[in-house]
């Protein structure tokens, strides 16, 4: 019997160091300065017209390009002195920018500048630099900054290119909707979740018809979708999958990213929650095989707790929820407790474990039926009504879950029971993680071999002939002394 445990609150650990911060500098209708004309300098005034800046360029000898960047700009405003600037000329200056070529008189501008009050860039001289340009994408109101640290530049220029094709042009006007319909939204619903359903419901339409405007049926829509939701707190399910954070389905990236709690078991992958909402509160709900764990009625009762005081509550399990995940009893816990309760289903251990060894658990020469079972029951011991005439029958693939305390007397009593001996036979620990390791074998021999392995973690046992055809090249993680 395992020893009882309670559920507890746990943090996030944070941002990992960043080597900038990243900020956006509002310069619509202020004043900027840039002095000097070196080959960084025309670019540079671009980019502060593009702003929306007032921009006073001080170049005594202009170069061609930068001359004739005030007749290139679509915002903002250029005008150019040919002369060396003073400093009198930063007075009012919200943004400066040194593009000289020379060392010292870079120096003596930056100096100036900073006393003037200004944010200080010097072209090519990082050293002089109060903020740094990075690559941008482009989707204004929608902006994205990439920044290397001037470690590699072409990296971040490549980073650049990849993002600009996931992001269609046409989320521009989705976002400048979003920036007009704010007020309308936040004076309609006073409520912070309200609000989010809102903006939820936003993003699904950008994302799915990202290149046609927005337009008021849209707002209408949307403002009614919310009035119409239920109101109160509620209870999602959600699967986790086996562990690799990509197999999350789109639905449980809403579900973590709208919820107000998350109740999470021991075996979900740490990097699933990095996926939450960083206002979330995330907590230890754990339920892990034949280590101490939460009672079942306690994380039940938490769970309806909290939803009744308004809050979303996601219970996140490992794999699927419906398959050995307890999922009934939660959900008849909430039934009874008259809380809403949704059900987001996952990537089952079963499935991932045999899509990273490459193995079909159906194959119509080998196998007509697949069958999951558990291999405990309540009291950690193996069922007494598991239906051996089925796990014996030659044209099945049995998927075991939790079989590592029980495999060597289940496998045992499968044999006895008409299993072929010869049957292969596999098990997968840590399926789909990066530290996946598969026992090979057969029915007679793999409890010796899941022994001599030593290998720790999570476990799936599959049993039956489809696994013989297993491609020659399947994905395994092994070690060598592991793997047969």
């Amino acid at each position: 019997m395992s020893t009882p445990r309670q559920p507890r609150e746990t943090r996030g650990q944070g941002l990992e160091p960043l080597a900038v911060l990243p900020v956006f500098v509002p310069l619509q209708g202020k004043r900027a300065v840039l002095a000097g004309s070196n080959g960084g300098a025309p670019w540079k005034v671009k980019l502060l017209a593009a702003a929306g800046a007032e921009v006073d360029v001080y170049a005594p000898e202009p170069s061609e390009e930068l001359a004739a960047v005030p007749g290139d700009i679509v915002a903002g405003r250029v005008t150019l002195h040919r002369r060396p600037w003073a400093p009198e000329d930063l007075t009012g200056a919200a943004f400066c920018i040194g593009a000289m070529e020379d060392e010292a008189d870079c120096v003596a501008f930056v100096a100036a500048a900073r006393a003037a009050g200004a944010i200080v860039n010097a072209v090519d001289r990082p050293h002089l630099c109060d903020v740094k340009f990075g690559a941008i994408v482009n989707r204004s109101p929608l902006v994205v900054g990439i920044s290397t640290e001037g470690a590699a530049p072409v990296f971040g220029q490549t980073v650049r290119a990849r993002i600009e094709a996931m992001l269609p042009r046409g989320f521009a006007t989705w976002v400048a909707a979003a920036r007009d319909w704010r007020d309308q939204v936040s004076a309609r619903f006073h409520g912070f979740s309200e609000r989010r359903h809102f903006w939820e419901r936003f993003t699904d339409r950008a994302f799915a018809e990202p290149d046609r405007a927005p337009g008021a049926h849209d707002l209408a829509d949307l403002l009614g979708e919310t009035q119409a939701a239920p109101k109160g707190g509620a209870v999602t399910l959600v699967g986790a999958g086996p562990g690799d954070a990509e197999l999350l389905t789109l639905k449980a990236l809403r579900a973590l990213r709208n919820a107000d709690v998350i109740l999470y078991d021991d075996l979900v992958a740490p990097e699933i929650l990095d996926y939450a909402r960083r206002e979330a509160r995330t907590m230890l709900v754990g339920k892990t095989g034949h280590g101490p764990s939460c009672r079942q009625d306690d994380i039940n009762a938490l769970m309806v707790q909290l939803a009744r005081t308004g809050k979303q509550v996601v219970r996140l399990k490992s794999g699927d929820p419906l398959v050995f995940g307890r999922a009934g009893e939660e959900i008849d816990a909430c039934h009874r407790a008259g809380i809403p309760v949704a059900v987001v289903p996952g990537v089952s251990a079963a499935q991932g474990a045999a899509a990273s060894l490459g193995v079909s658990l159906t194959h119509r020469d080998a196998a007509r039926r697949l069958q999951f079972v558990t291999g405990h029951d309540r009291r950690g011991a193996l069922p007494e009504d598991l239906n051996w005439g089925a796990l014996a029958d030659p044209s099945v693939t049995t998927v075991v879950y939790m079989p590592k305390r029980t495999l060597r007397v289940l496998l045992a009593r499968a044999i006895a029971e008409g299993l072929a001996p010869a049957t292969p036979a596999l098990v997968t620990f840590n399926a789909t993680r990066p530290n996946q390791a598969v026992v090979r074998g057969t029915a007679a021999d793999l409890a010796d071999r899941v022994e001599a392995s030593g290998l720790e973690g999570p476990a799936i046992l599959m049993v039956g002939e489809a696994l013989s055809r297993a491609a020659a090249q399947a994905v395994e993680a092994a070690p060598a002394a592991a793997s047969s």
